[in-house]
């Protein structure tokens, strides 16, 4: 099982960017799937996750109203959109799957993860 984060880049302060996350060796289609990030110094926190059939979805107060999860069963992969992006958003961006113990929000409750990719804002 493997998870490829992808999309990561350098933008200034106000702009977009859409983070990919695609999943192969088994499907996660009935699982749910999240974002976490990490900036330098700090630790892990969650940023955006999303239910089976989309149909639910829970953010982080800081990412309500600038960012969109969402999800392609048929591709395996969970997406990020992030816009009106702030320099305090910068961070290496890393996607999880399958929930195994704890609640959504808590790195420890994820069995997988992506490489992360690293997102950059400038301002």
């Amino acid at each position: 099982v493997q998870l490829v984060d992808s999309g990561g880049g350098l933008v200034p302060a106000g702009g977009s960017l859409r983070l990919s996350c695609a999943a192969s060796g088994r499907s996660f289609s009935a699982d749910l799937m999240a974002w976490f990030r990490q900036a330098p110094g700090k630790e892990r926190e969650f940023v955006a996750a999303i239910g089976s059939s989309s149909a639910t979805t829970a953010y982080t107060d800081a990412a309500k109203g600038r960012f969109t999860i969402s999800r392609d069963d048929a591709k395996n992969t969970v997406y990020l959109q992030m816009n009106n992006l702030k320099p305090e958003d910068t961070a290496v961006y890393t996607c999880a799957a399958e929930v195994t113990r704890g609640g959504y929000s808590a790195p420890e409750a994820y069995a997988y993860w992506g490489q992360g990719t690293q997102v950059t804002v400038s301002s």
